[in-house]
């Protein structure tokens, strides 16, 4: 009989197995030890997976964002490090005291790149057509938002009612400003299609070339109003496997490394010419549980798997400790965190209780993941070896990251894994984007949960302006949420990217995970 191995013995596996794909790299001349093989001036990023789309009114994927981000402006941005905002386009901005109207007064001199100057029409063209698609990042702003130009170089938002989180919204990717010329010209489908595989911002990148599957060449912007950028190109290198991104790091071919195992960058640090940086973060990881999909509609099957997970295994197992688990949605060091929320735990007799209480017990359930992270197939693993104890066979199925989120899209799931982290420091993103009905789907709510109470308290939530009654809110629907079980809330784990010592100037932001401050970044 096959018995299934520990946690700890797969991350053992999975590290002999990357010390022999190492092995036979290097016996192939691959020296770790090889001076950098791009110039000074050039920054090459090796990542995971291509980005889906470039278009910003479509993407809420930080993957993608690492080419829109710097290839548009917004009216605000993400002060350095900061959750706090600055202009970006907007050089003053001001609201009404009931908060329903924001005025932007714009930054003069501003230029897409193909010189076409930004004005306030762009603005409210770029804003309106976002909200007219009607995706991801239309769910940012609040429905009925109107956007009008009271006179040249003055932008107004218009809100039915209040919404808290509302200027922090004008530095998230979906706010881009957009270069109305390309979507005129390209108007059959809003410029959706064109736009999806090509930049037309102001910001002080532009994407010259994409290579699906092997790379993509940004450019500095011409055009840009703002100081001119240290690097000549940035390369971003598609590498799926985490150990050949890992020795093109050691090499000198990659100035950055993503999306690197934990063993990997622990021996990274030990290498010279590389760093290791690690930032505390609110990045969250949950399991998706299909709440719209028999049997996982049921929320005491929801239950059973949520207490047959192994938070601490996984944690020490596969994260090396490099994590803590997650006591509800809203992450510690983000206001509204409840430390006495109820935490789930490893136990399989409670988990087995909660299985006869749902009165019926699937044979088989699946496990969608992709490479994207290479630490999902173990923790799935993990979880496949505690179900299978309670006679749930759980088949793994890994899919390309996009069909992957394409199936979580459409709810053709069972249960599935991804992370998160937040575009602003508000519980907005991890309540009202993971909960609420409206955003079932790729915007935030992938479980597809629904409970109309819920519902009701998020909204109001949201419009607020006092903090101790949106975080009485925010504590009480989360009290429910957990009830119901609608993910596996797994853990909450630092940023760590791995960079070339000859890399100057990298800025974390919380806010904008996989973004990088490319335009003050330099390289010696």
């Amino acid at each position: 009989m096959y018995e299934p191995c520990s946690v700890n013995e797969k991350v053992s596996a999975h590290a002999r197995i990357t010390v022999i794909a190492a092995t036979l790299l290097l016996a192939l001349g691959a020296t770790a030890t090889a001076l950098a093989a791009t110039p000074p001036g050039v920054l090459v990023i090796g990542k995971a997976a291509d980005p889906q789309t470039l278009d910003p009114a479509v993407t809420i994927d930080n993957n993608d964002w690492t080419v829109t981000y710097p290839s548009y402006q917004r009216l605000l941005r993400y002060k350095g490090g900061s959750t706090s905002v600055e202009g970006d386009l907007a050089s003053s901005w001001s609201s009404s005291p009931d908060h329903l109207s924001w005025t932007f007064v714009l930054k003069s001199g501003q230029r897409f790149d193909d010189g076409t100057p930004v004005t306030a029409e762009a603005v409210k063209q770029s804003f309106e057509r976002m909200l007219k698609i009607g995706q991801g990042p239309a769910d940012a702003f609040p429905k009925g938002l109107a956007v009008s130009v009271p006179k040249p170089g003055v932008v107004k938002f218009t809100l039915p009612t209040p919404f808290a989180p509302f200027l922090y919204t004008l530095a998230n990717d979906g706010a881009a400003i957009i270069n109305p010329k390309a979507v005129a010209q390209n108007a059959g489908d809003d410029g959706r299609a064109w736009l999806a595989r090509n930049t037309a911002g102001s910001g002080p990148f532009r994407l010259v070339s994409w290579q699906k599957g092997q790379s993509l060449v940004l450019a500095p912007n011409p055009y840009y109003g703002g100081p001119k950028p240290a690097l000549s190109k940035v390369v971003v290198k598609i590498i799926g496997e985490a150990s050949t991104r890992r020795l093109q790091l050691e090499r000198g071919d990659l100035d950055i490394a993503e999306e690197l195992p934990v063993d990997q960058l622990e021996a990274l640090k030990h290498t010279s010419g590389v760093t290791v940086g690690a930032y505390p973060s609110l990045r969250v990881t949950y399991l998706y549980l299909n709440n719209r999909k028999s049997p996982l509609s049921n929320p005491a099957l929801r239950r059973a798997i949520s207490y047959a997970t192994d938070y601490d295994g996984i944690i020490k197992g596969v994260l090396q400790g490099k994590a803590k688990q997650m006591r509800g949605a809203i992450p510690q060091g983000l206001w509204g965190y409840d430390p006495h929320a109820m935490q789930y735990g490893f136990d399989l007799k409670r988990a087995r209780e909660a299985l006869d209480r749902a009165g019926t017990k699937p044979a088989t359930l699946s496990f969608l993941y992709s490479d994207r992270d290479p630490n999902w197939e173990p923790i799935g693993l993990a979880l496949q070896a505690n179900l299978a104890k309670l006679g749930i066979t759980l088949t793994m199925e890994k899919l390309a990251n996009a069909t992957m989120r394409d199936r979580v899209g459409k709810a053709d799931y069972d249960i599935s894994i991804g992370n998160w982290s937040p575009d602003f420091a508000d519980p907005y993103m991890f309540m009202n984007y993971w909960f609420e009905t409206a955003k079932a789907g790729l915007p935030g709510n992938r479980a597809f949960y629904t409970n109309a109470q819920v519902d009701a308290q998020l909204v109001r939530a949201a419009t607020l302006t006092d903090q101790k009654q949106r975080t009485q809110l925010y504590q009480s629907a989360q009290k429910t949420i957990i009830g119901e079980a609608p993910y596996v809330f797994l853990f909450q784990k630092n940023y760590e990217v791995a960079l070339r010592s000859s890399v100057k100037g990298f800025v974390f932001n919380p806010m904008l995970e996989q973004v990088f401050n490319l335009d003050t970044l330099s390289k010696h």
